[in-house]
């Protein structure tokens, strides 16, 4: 399928065009010093979403802090139009004229942004890494930097399961209360007999585009529930080319070898529009999918069935910028709008996963109000982030390209392909 444009995605669409850009490293950005300015006090901007549930909540955010705070006014603004907001931060960052923080930092894009000199280390600031800790947990450490800094606050996440039509799939004779869907066999037993029942041309229909974040919508949660939670580089080396990889490459590879999925790129969203009766999504697709589709959603299937799985946590973040010369304030900004009244009034808002421990617990008459939610609480504690490597687009893309080769168009074996990338990402991970 073709995601429909989401909170999620916004940024993350072209940091290629980042990554291949030649942009100077930017310094303070007109502060004297880092360290005066890691104290100083007044005026700053930030940069949000330009997503309409996420500009009403940074609307509210910036008028609640300014009206406690008149000395240390409060600028925001979506971010700058461009081709992609990667770019626009890129450019910014070279110029520096970034703002001091952006409430939609791709995780992908941070190591180029950290490689720019455009991102402050959050652990300047004495109370960060606690504060970090404390509010997200063991999860936190997926942000960190390959110096061990954190140049992000983990913010929201978007955890990916599979729904599933529960029309299509009563008209093809199947239960959509109790989906076969608990492991990978039931998966493609489920696909197969919703095609051969005629009540769908398509069972999934993840994007064939060889966009580098594509993988992020069709491997990456599956090879998460195969493993437990294995990123796709671990310690400096690409983990993908083993028995779990290549298990879901084959799976996927079966899909596309009996057109169960299609090769085809859909120009629309195929589950929103009936075309396909299964698709990979996060907790946006609620409200995106409301009075459309009666649907269903089931954790990422694994190989064998368990209780608890992995997935992929489509998130985005905050990062502090180091044009910024009141860094002062724009730390103390930082943990406002990641307080857990902030954090419940961005739940509520966009219905999006604030990465805070106890989800279920703090936010109990949200949950209580929609249900629909509840599994996307319980599962934004088992994600797995794309890993904070160098050259990460590149590493993406490196993968992307080989999973089309063999998986999608099978133009090479899944062995050569998966060895192959796993050589050149090792190469590319090793470059500083």
């Amino acid at each position: 399928m073709v995601r429909a444009i989401t909170p999620a995605r916004i940024l993350s669409a072209a940091a290629v065009a980042v990554l291949g850009a030649s942009l100077a490293a930017c310094g303070g950005g007109g502060a004297s010093s880092a360290q005066s300015a890691a104290t100083a006090k007044g005026p700053i901007k930030v940069w949000y979403s330009n997503n309409a549930a996420e500009v009403k909540w940074g609307k509210e955010m910036v008028s609640a802090w300014n009206a406690a705070h008149p000395d240390q006014q409060v600028e925001g603004q979506e971010i700058p139009a461009g081709k992609s907001s990667e770019e626009v931060i890129g450019a910014a960052i070279s110029a520096g004229s970034a703002p001091c923080l952006v409430f939609n930092t791709s995780p992908a894009a941070v190591p180029q942004f950290q490689k720019q000199g455009g991102l402050v280390p959050l652990d300047s600031f004495p109370d960060a890494t606690q504060y970090i800790k404390d509010r997200t947990g063991a999860l936190a450490d997926q942000y960190k930097s390959a110096d061990g800094k954190f140049y992000q606050l983990p913010w929201k996440s978007n955890p990916v399961v599979l729904f599933y039509n529960k029309d299509l799939f009563k008209k093809a004779g199947l239960d959509p209360e109790h989906p076969q869907l608990a492991t990978q066999q039931q998966f493609l037993d489920t696909a197969r007999a919703l095609v051969k029942s005629g009540a769908v041309k398509t069972a999934v229909w993840p994007s064939p585009a060889s966009d580098f974040y594509q993988s992020w919508f069709d491997f990456y949660p599956f090879y998460a529930a195969a493993t437990g939670g294995t990123q796709l580089v671990k310690d400096g080396k690409a983990t993908f080319d083993d028995d779990q990889g290549k298990q879901v490459a084959t799976l996927f590879q079966t899909l596309y070898k009996e057109n169960l999925a299609s090769k085809e790129t859909y120009q629309g969203d195929s589950f929103g529009e009936g075309k396909s009766a299964m698709a990979l999504a996060g907790p946006w697709a609620i409200e995106a999918y409301k009075g459309k589709v009666n649907w269903g959603a089931v954790p990422i299937p694994a190989p064998q069935q368990q209780d608890k799985v992995s997935t992929f946590s489509d998130a985005k973040n905050v990062a502090m910028y180091s044009a910024c010369k009141n860094r002062g304030t724009a730390w103390d900004v930082l943990k406002f709008a990641t307080s857990k009244d902030e954090d419940g009034k961005l739940l509520q808002e966009t219905g999006q996963m604030p990465m805070r421990q106890g989800l279920t617990t703090a936010y109990a008459d949200y949950f209580a109000k929609n249900p629909s939610y509840s599994q996307f609480a319980d599962q934004a504690s088992r994600t797995v982030e794309v890993p904070n490597v160098s050259n990460s687009v590149q590493v993406w893309q490196t993968f992307r390209d080989a999973w089309s080769k063999s998986v999608i168009f099978g133009n090479q074996s899944i062995d050569d392909a998966f060895n192959g990338a796993s050589d050149k990402i090792n190469q590319l991970v090793s470059q500083k």
